[in-house]
């Protein structure tokens, strides 16, 4: 190296190098510049210690002499290209890979644009701090090297969610958002989760991030620069990068600040996902999650009082409040009329959709659910709240709609005295369980349960019949099935309601061998799905010979569909669940009403005979249906009346479609106002009756005594079916 090309700025000014110095040319202070052969220049000062390239700064009189400022400038030009190049590539290539839906939703420019908006607004907030400061402190040696670490860091933050990206989207159709995050709470369900069932795509993913790290690291390492800025143009770069940054950071110059709905331009959820880097994504998530979402700030607001009077009367509350406090309080009067209230068990199917039934028309895996389907009431037209298994959880159990915020399980105001069916059933006498293969800390199920209402929670560790067969996420579900059986006989004339959730029909695709015949290959949905349907199938075949049998009311139910994808705002066949009730009582019919899986807990109540007040707005369909289903999907918010789905973005207007269940399509339609305003007060209720914590058990004045529903009623009026078995279909 020659002496021409370098430029170095020592501190204080007391030593300098021009462009055009060479070696032998003396330093201001005295010093000067010398070339050793295999050596970097050094700058001999009447004996005081030479500034090496090669070693940073050093010290010659007492002053330090380190490279200009300009090189926390250039570090931080050099980032940005870098992410700015990353992220693009990163982009194209998920763009090229679902190009069969980005193509047809208007192509790659809106991606592209609306990905550079993004990115540059994520990069404007990470480099604002070290640009600023970089007219004054770049001649530090400190700042620099922080500056260095402070964009690594953030290189490898991008580098990690983008390559976490593709798998992710191949489970959950939509780039990292809140559930990345909530599954890093579960750090040992997760490493094995992903180490038995994703060993190839882990190894990649590490690969690609060592790689792609290295490369960052080597781009933005420390190196001389040029001078440093003369003082009466610090205040003027400052000024200027700060307007900047600014612009950059807000992303527009219109009212509201550049925000994931402002580049999206499709139908299809999945596409306006890819514009966003993925770590714009989770971050827009944990701010979210730490801000408790209410739903009036995601699809506006409305009158209270509008809201109640259509939430009530979609609900069919007519009349005078039972308690103005919380309006959708209500008397429930059971149809079924059994001696004495019959018990209770809701079997939560993990992940099991309506595309593996056959029954309902899809894959013909399930030939054990399909023949039970035959001695009960199957809803055949069953819509999951949402995608995860916590609000399909909070869906059954309490029977509250959807928000766009986390469901009420991990929610800090629901923890404590929010209505549940195990809290209501107490007060009749009821003991209660929730039984789970897996570990019920995940998702905070045991906090929540045991916190309303709940007796017991018995997972894993607790099991009494030690599991032959445990996965990554706990016991198989014939495991599960016999603690339950084994829970059941013990008993005997107890009333109790019992909440049983499997876990064998998830990934990693773990099951015992030797029970199915297997398809290759043999970790996969469609096998674990066999799997599921053969546990169930053992499970009512020695149930049906058990003394419990004659008094007790079972619900199978999915908690939602494997995997919740599609080319739409809401992808409705996605949300299609079965859902079965069968056991004391209880007709045998093929119902092909629409059913939300809100409407489950008030149809089990009237069913097993408990007469009650409650604050749940679904249907007891043994009474009437309302032929409507609520669909949370991420932020979107879809309401299906009849054949017509009325969808809420954040930010955007409200777009109306019709939906052919035929061959589950849906076709753009006008947007009727009046099931606009109702689909909006049915997603903003459950927000408002959260935060203002309305939705609880009954005051004991207003609950029906135990005795009422124990002692023989009077038989019901001719004109009125005592039932649902006599409901014409």
């Amino acid at each position: 190296m020659r002496g021409a090309g370098l430029n170095e700025d020592c501190r204080a000014g007391q030593h300098e190098l021009s462009r055009g110095g060479s070696a032998g040319v003396p330093y201001r202070a005295g010093g000067t510049l010398r070339e050793t052969p295999g050596e970097p220049f050094q700058l001999q000062s009447d004996g005081n210690p030479p500034c090496r390239r090669a070693d940073g700064c050093r010290s010659v009189r007492g002053q330090d002499v380190f490279p200009g400022d300009r090189l926390l400038r250039q570090l931080t030009w050099r980032f940005i290209a870098l992410v700015l190049v990353f992220l693009t590539l990163s982009r194209l290539g998920l763009c090229l890979w679902l190009w069969p839906r980005v193509q047809p939703a208007g192509g790659l420019w809106p991606v592209v644009y609306g990905g550079w908006r993004i990115d540059l607004s994520l990069l404007a907030m990470a480099c604002a701090l070290p640009a600023l400061l970089s007219p004054w402190l770049g001649h530090r040696r400190w700042p620099t090297l922080l500056t260095s670490w402070w964009y690594r860091a953030w290189w490898l933050l991008f580098v990690l969610l983008e390559v976490s990206t593709p798998q992710f989207i191949r489970e959950y159709d939509t780039r990292p958002n809140r559930l990345y995050v909530e599954y890093l709470g579960s750090p040992h369900e997760v490493s094995a989760m992903l180490w038995h069932g994703y060993k190839g795509v882990l190894l990649a993913a590490l690969i690609g991030l060592a790689v792609l790290g290295w490369l960052g690291f080597r781009w933005l390492r420390t190196r001389p620069a040029d001078a440093r800025m003369r003082p009466w143009l610090r205040p003027l770069v400052t000024v200027t990068a700060f307007a900047l940054l600014f612009l950059a950071g807000r992303g527009t110059l219109g009212h509201r600040p550049l925000n994931a709905s402002m580049v999206a331009f499709s139908d299809d959820a999945m596409v306006n996902a890819l514009p966003l880097n993925s770590l714009y994504s989770v971050a827009n998530a944990i701010r979210g999650m730490r801000n408790e979402r209410s739903a009036s700030a995601v699809y506006g607001q409305m009158p209270v009082d509008e809201m109640q009077q259509l939430v009530r009367t979609a609900a069919g509350l007519e009349g005078p409040m039972l308690d103005p406090q919380h309006p959708s309080m209500h008397r429930q009067q059971a149809t079924a009329t059994p001696p004495r209230p019959l018990n209770l068990v809701v079997i939560v199917e993990e992940s099991l959709g309506a595309q593996y039934i056959g029954t309902l028309g899809g894959e013909k895996l399930s030939p054990q659910f399909d023949a039970l389907a035959n001695d009960g009431w199957l809803l055949a037209r069953t819509y999951a709240t949402g995608t995860r298994s916590v609000r399909g959880l909070e869906a059954i159990n309490t029977g509250f709609p959807p928000t766009p915020a986390e469901a009420v399980l991990k929610l800090p105001r629901s923890q404590r005295g929010f209505f549940t069916l195990a809290g209501l059933l107490g007060e009749f006498g009821y003991g209660s369980r929730f039984i789970y293969g897996g570990e019920a800390h995940f998702d905070n199920m045991k906090a929540f349960f045991l916190g309303n209402g709940f007796d017991e929670v018995v997972d894993q560790p607790k099991f009494e019949i030690a599991p032959g067969f445990t996965g990554s996420w706990g016991a198989s579900d014939e495991d599960m099935f016999n603690e339950l059986h084994h829970r059941l006989m013990q008993d005997g004339d107890k009333r109790q309601f019992t909440l049983a959730f499997s876990v064998s029909n998830h990934t990693p695709w773990e099951y015992p061998a030797g029970r199915i015949q297997a398809s290759a290959p043999a970790a996969s949905v469609q096998n674990t799905v066999r799997y599921a349907d053969w546990a169930i199938g053992q499970f009512f075949a020695r149930a049906k010979q058990s003394p419990y049998w004659k008094h007790t009311v079972f619900l199978v139910v999915a908690d939602h569909d494997s995997r919740v994808f599609g080319a739409s705002l809401v992808p409705v066949r996605h949300f299609h669940i079965p859902a079965l009730i069968l056991g004391a009582g209880v007709p045998v019919q093929r119902d092909e009403h629409i059913v939300s899986q809100i409407d489950l807990a008030p149809t089990l109540l009237s069913l097993i005979g408990v007469s009650s007040v409650h604050p749940m707005p679904g249907a007891d369909l043994t009474v009437h249906y309302p032929d409507r289903a609520i669909m949370q999907y991420g932020d979107n918010y879809g309401y299906l009346r009849h054949d017509q789905l009325l969808v809420l973005q954040p930010g955007q207007p409200a777009e109306q479609f019709h939906y052919e269940v035929t061959n589950e399509t849906l076709a753009p339609v006008p947007v009727d106002a009046a099931l606009g305003r109702l689909a909006l007060a049915q997603a903003l209720w459950p927000s408002w009756a959260y935060f203002n914590q309305r939705y609880v058990l009954p005051t004991a004045g207003l609950q029906l005594p135990p005795t009422a529903v124990v002692a023989e009623p009077a038989p019901p009026p001719a004109a009125e079916p005592a039932c649902c078995a006599m409901r014409q279909l």
